[in-house]
């Protein structure tokens, strides 16, 4: 339970300096132009609600398209009898749901019904529709079809771009009620990243998870992804390969245990177009991704990510912090510091017993959590951040 978020102080903005390009924030402070109308307690530990998050990257405009770009899925029955037992583990499968994202052809839906899971198949390609709803009269097994496409669900700017469907939709249509944070994973989510768009899927879907909002307004959600070779180096990565290490790969290590689960290489799976026929990969996929190897990467979120310091309220800070730390990755921790807070950066880092001259690269995901926590905690100056609009849409 993350209770001591509902006593929080209000977020103040306290004066612009310059042209609107600088202002100085207090604990906890927003940077969202929008903060007057919101909820600060729109919170609670049992039914966590989101508040309006402007400050992710406009949702890509791919999402309003129609599909043309092959899906990747599985069609292998040894393929998928391995993955029924990476999914369901040793927990009864008639306790648990799982939500299939784009099963198509229904192999790996299928194996899980028989295992003796209960399926919700999430399929966006109107062509396999008829064949999952036969299968769930055939087996006559816990099996749901939604016409959907879960990669495309709760875009961020929702003025823009009219969703199909909605996670709160489906999930009351299904009875999933919202989860304490505290209490065990609700679902399991499983799919294949659309190899085109694996980094905006991922950077969305992080603005959700910290801001509650979307599946995450449900609890903690796990997600057990296939991701390419590129993502997954970098998802996974630390300073100890400084070229891989980024933004992503500290937000994400810092909201979720990851596990590696296993790695099939492309070739291991169908691909199909959008009205439903198998096409040989080799003439289709580049080059490059004929050599790429798929990554089955388990995400759950931590009970421990929030806390009175970093939480649903105040996370927009804590992205802002990592992103402008990145954006000059060579400079000393000291330089940023005096950049980013008002509070004595020198007293910052003694207490996270980091060296001054110490760069970002230097840097653990969890160390970045301490930092932030240890300036929002700071009692020397109740005006802790100092929040530069340039840097508010950065993706690095």
């Amino acid at each position: 339970m993350w209770g001591p978020a509902l006593g929080l102080p209000p977020r103040l903005t306290l004066s612009v300096l310059g042209p609107g390009r600088c202002c100085i924030l207090g604990s906890g402070a927003s940077m969202r132009k929008d903060l007057r109308g919101r909820n600060r307690r729109g919170f609670s530990d049992f039914h966590p609600q989101p508040l309006s998050d402007l400050d992710c990257e406009e949702s890509p405009s791919w999402v309003s398209k129609s599909r043309s770009e092959p899906t990747r899925h599985v069609t292998s029955k040894k393929l998928a009898k391995a993955l029924v037992g990476t999914l369901l583990g040793h927990y009864r499968p008639s306790r648990q749901l799982l939500l299939e994202c784009n099963p198509g052809p229904g192999i790996l839906t299928e194996a899980l019904l028989k295992a003796g899971a209960k399926v919700v198949a999430l399929e966006s390609g109107k062509t396999f529709i008829p064949h999952l709803e036969s299968l769930r009269k055939i087996l006559d097994g816990e099996l749901q079809v939604v016409h959907c496409d879960f990669f495309k669900m709760d875009p961020r700017n929702q003025e823009l771009i009219r969703p199909e469907l909605s996670s709160h939709k489906l999930f009351q249509n299904l009875g999933v009620k919202a989860a304490a944070w505290s209490a065990g994973v609700p679902l399991k989510i499983f799919g294949i990243l659309p190899s085109k768009y694996e980094r905006k899927i991922l950077w969305k879907i992080v603005y959700d998870l910290y801001s509650c909002a979307s599946i995450y307004r449900y609890g903690r959600i796990e997600l057990n992804l296939f991701i390419g070779d590129r993502e997954f180096k970098k998802l996974t990565a630390t300073p100890q390969r400084p070229d891989l290490y980024h933004v992503l790969s500290v937000l994400w290590q810092v909201a979720c245990e990851i596990k590696i689960l296993r790695m099939e290489h492309w070739s291991s799976f169908g691909l199909y177009t959008e009205s439903g026929h198998l096409e040989k990969s080799k003439r289709r996929d580049p080059l490059h991704q004929m050599h790429q190897n798929l990554h089955l990467v388990r995400m759950t979120p931590r009970k421990t990510l929030f806390t009175e310091n970093l939480n649903p309220i105040n996370y927009d800070i804590f992205f802002h912090m990592v992103k402008h730390c990145f954006g000059k990755r060579n400079a000393p921790l000291l330089h940023h510091l005096r950049s980013l807070s008002t509070v004595d950066p020198g007293d910052i880092l003694r207490q996270i017993r980091r060296n001054p001259g110490e760069t970002v690269l230097r840097m653990y995901p969890q160390d970045f959590k301490r930092l932030f926590e240890a300036i929002e905690q700071s009692e020397e100056t109740v005006f802790k951040w100092v929040y530069d609009e340039s840097l508010d849409d950065i993706v690095i």
